[in-house]
């Protein structure tokens, strides 16, 4: 007869138990928002932190009691799991994933600590997949808002400190909103234009179907094209053997299909916008009547909150600490506009 467990043992094994069972109805509530492959790896990881569940309760036996509250943060995860079901779920799935106390505590077997770090794996893999499904204009949308942040804060504090009348620093804030907006939607334009006349001249053109038919099969110059476009020369002579011997429909078939890349008035349209988005919420204070150090106590403030969650969501996108992102990026924009409210300070002018 094994001996009693101790009762921390017992609150333990509970805090397991609750924590399992969290964590199995988010990849379920995931699974319900995905389908094939992804529905089944989900499924199949849920499937997993039942056996998990299952280990704790056979050592639980009759002790399991009321089901416990698992932690904030499963907690905050099932919401936005039941919510959402998005990429940012699937990265603090991987983050909390990678927490797991079993490969130190001997009630957990071995068999448990290797599925939990290969659960770290999976998700990290699901998570990889919904960042790289998400679209560049969402990417566009968080970095051109962030530097709108940064750079029109930077400019009304700096204005301010010059000791400038307040409507000044509102016309200056308003005028870099519309350069800074104006500036990223121009270059935004003439990226994305380049890049599309790069890809259309460097696309695959269709080979003429009446210089398929008429080739030496012998000499076989079909393969330099494939070999040009990147084959090795046994690649290319296969494939170069497969459309000889087809129909000339095959052989007009092998370019590669073109995969454009946008509109650029709608790059440079979405760059205005997020840009401004960014560059109107230290201007804010100043619209609403606001004026000195209570204009630019406000200003920074907002701009803190927006830096702090733009940040966080830059972390969660690459996979890291949302928490040091969002620090980091806090103290960045605020470095920036440290800088040029000193200097403000320093050439500040007498408006009387």
């Amino acid at each position: 007869m094994s001996p009693e467990p101790k009762t921390r043992d017992v609150r333990r094994w509970r805090r397991y138990l609750a924590a399992e069972r969290a964590e199995a109805a988010i990849y379920r509530d995931l699974a319900s928002r995905r389908t094939g492959e992804e529905r089944e790896i989900l499924l199949a990881l849920a499937a997993a932190e039942k056996r998990h569940e299952d280990h704790w309760l056979r050592l639980l036996g009759d002790r399991t009691g009321r089901p416990l509250p698992t932690d904030p943060r499963t907690s905050l995860l099932g919401l936005l799991a039941r919510r959402f079901g998005s990429v940012f779920v699937l990265a603090l799935a991987q983050r909390a994933e990678s927490r797991s106390p079993y490969l130190d505590d001997t009630d957990a077997t071995d068999t448990m600590a290797a599925d939990e770090a290969v659960h770290e794996e999976v998700v990290r893999a699901l998570a990889t997949r919904g960042r790289q499904r998400l679209s560049g204009t969402f990417r566009a949308a968080v970095f051109g808002a962030n530097d709108g942040l940064v750079s029109n804060l930077a400019l009304v504090l700096g204005m301010s400190a010059a000791g400038l009348p307040t409507a000044v620093v509102l016309l200056t804030g308003v005028a870099g909103l519309l350069a800074g907006a104006l500036s990223m939607a121009a270059g935004e334009y003439v990226s994305v234009r380049s890049q599309l006349e790069l890809e259309n001249a460097a696309a695959h053109g269709p080979i003429p179907t009446d210089s398929v038919t008429n080739l030496d099969v012998d000499e076989n110059e079909l393969a330099l094209v494939y070999r040009a476009r990147g084959m090795s020369t046994r690649e290319a002579d296969v494939h170069a053997a497969e459309v000889l011997a087809g129909t000339p429909a095959q052989a007009v078939a092998t370019a590669p299909a073109h995969n454009p890349i946008g509109s650029a008035l709608g790059a440079a349209g979405s760059s205005f916008v997020f840009f401004a988005s960014g560059a109107i919420i230290p201007v804010l204070p100043y619209l609403f009547g606001a004026e000195g150090l209570t204009a630019v106590f406000i200003a920074a403030g907002l701009v803190g909150v927006a830096l702090l969650l733009t940040g966080s969501i830059v972390g969660l996108l690459s996979g890291a600490s949302p928490l040091k992102r969002a620090l980091r990026q806090l103290a960045i924009g605020y470095g920036a506009a440290a800088a040029t409210y000193l200097l403000g300070l320093l050439f500040g002018v007498s408006v009387g």
